[in-house]
């Protein structure tokens, strides 16, 4: 067990790079473009602000959800292209174009979740290489075909067969995870609150876990484990392109859901003695972090073949409340977002502490890095974004680059290509 006091003071904690100020409420979430120099921010008063990571200023601003509801979390991502989702506490998720002005005025699509939680939405991540860049599963892998995934009418119940577990979806589209949204349900009076599956595309529920008509069955492992704090979705290598999902729960306990088999989860772990309010994947999908209400951060892995979770360090922090954790695509280090205002830095795969970045004034709601690994992006209560240039990835050098170009020449020579 290692704590972040443990850790000696070598030199100050850097200064952020920019101070990103605008909004006028609370700041809930931020996520970066995955190609463009841009950062979306949203605040507790419905504002979503577009950012200019090389100016930083402001490119653009809408009012995303109106009233009280506020934008609780933001989405974007490769297989959304030029479109971010938002999602408050409306029970709306919705989609804006990003156009060459800024954000369009109207959503394209809104998805009616009916859902009203502090559980932040998940795109579905899919596994990175060295260079963080998402590996491909529109082609088959190892001669098996594209999976597809069973669909759920929402006018009916919940639950779907399972004997059609593995029928194909209504629309025909493979389950790629690019389509897809996960997010909690409300709680019902059998279970804890479900997961749910969402078709971007069609704005359609595909499937809940765990299904109702299976309740009974895994009553023990979902029963009494209060609201879903977090979720996160991911399509593990070794799944064949099925979606996994990754819930944390009230109690502190956290599910490994496979949607081959929605009635029961694959593991169940409970790593905090409080609520568990945030977890993050690694961008192998091997492995993540998860923190909660209590004084805790847990890194673990994921062993795909056993189906279960291992616990690889167990990080005491001083002061209790994680609100939102971040691993960079590079898999190197990670940041997570405090309670008591500071931003903590940790290698991921050693487990040990970098860094405390001291700069905002009110609880840290949510942090993330940039697809490139260059910067990190912290948000606050106090109204302000912060980005951050921490371990920034070394460039290759001139030899290898030689190396590698050489060795190309050589393969397209032996292949007639040149």
């Amino acid at each position: 067990m290692a704590s972040d006091r443990e850790r000696p003071s070598r030199r100050p904690s850097p200064d952020p790079v920019a101070v990103l100020r605008g909004h006028r409420a609370a700041v809930s979430d931020a996520c970066f473009h995955h190609a463009l120099p841009l950062l979306f921010s949203g605040a507790a008063d419905g504002e979503l602000r577009v950012w200019d990571t090389t100016s930083h200023r402001t490119v653009s601003s809408i009012w995303a959800h109106g009233g009280a509801a506020g934008v609780y979390s933001i989405a974007a991502g490769a297989g959304l292209g030029n479109t971010i989702i938002s999602q408050g506490r409306d029970g709306l998720c919705k989609g804006w174009a990003i156009e060459e002005a800024g954000l369009s005025r109207r959503p394209i699509f809104t998805i009616k979740t009916s859902t009203y939680h502090f559980c932040k939405m998940s795109l579905v991540k899919v596994p990175c290489s060295a260079h963080g860049t998402q590996t491909s599963f529109s082609g088959s892998n190892s001669g098996t075909e594209p999976q597809r995934v069973p669909t759920e009418d929402n006018t009916g119940s919940d639950g779907v067969n399972l004997a059609e577990g593995t029928q194909e979806y209504e629309q025909g589209s493979s389950l790629d995870g690019q389509n897809i949204l996960a997010i909690a349900g409300q709680e019902s009076s059998e279970v804890s609150s479900k997961v749910e599956l969402w078709d971007i595309e069609n704005s359609r529920k595909i499937m809940c876990l765990p299904q109702s008509c299976s309740a009974n069955m895994t009553g023990h492992l979902t029963k009494k484990k209060g609201l879903c704090m977090a979720v996160q979705a991911f399509i593990p290598c070794e799944s064949g392109g099925y979606v996994n999902i990754l819930s944390s729960y009230e109690d502190g306990s956290t599910l490994w859901w496979d949607v081959r088999k929605p009635g029961s989860p694959l593991s169940s772990v409970k790593y905090h003695l409080e609520s568990a309010l945030s977890i993050a994947i690694d961008g192998l999908c091997t492995g993540g972090i998860s923190g909660g209400a209590d004084n805790k951060v847990a890194m673990f892995a994921l062993d795909h073949q056993q189906g279960t979770f291992s616990l690889r360090n167990e990080i005491v922090i001083e002061r209790p409340g994680i609100a939102g954790i971040a691993i960079r695509p590079d898999n190197k280090i990670a940041a997570t977002a405090g309670w008591d205002h500071r931003i903590r830095v940790y290698n991921y795969n050693k487990g040990n502490a970098l860094a405390v970045l001291k700069y905002h004034s009110a609880t840290c709601t949510a942090v993330t890095f940039s697809h490139d690994c260059k910067l990190l992006a912290s948000c606050s209560a106090d109204t302000t974004v912060a980005l951050w240039e921490l371990y920034p990835p070394k460039a290759p050098s001139k030899v290898l680059i030689a190396t590698e170009e050489v060795e190309t020449r050589e393969i397209e020579s032996d292949h007639g290509v040149i």
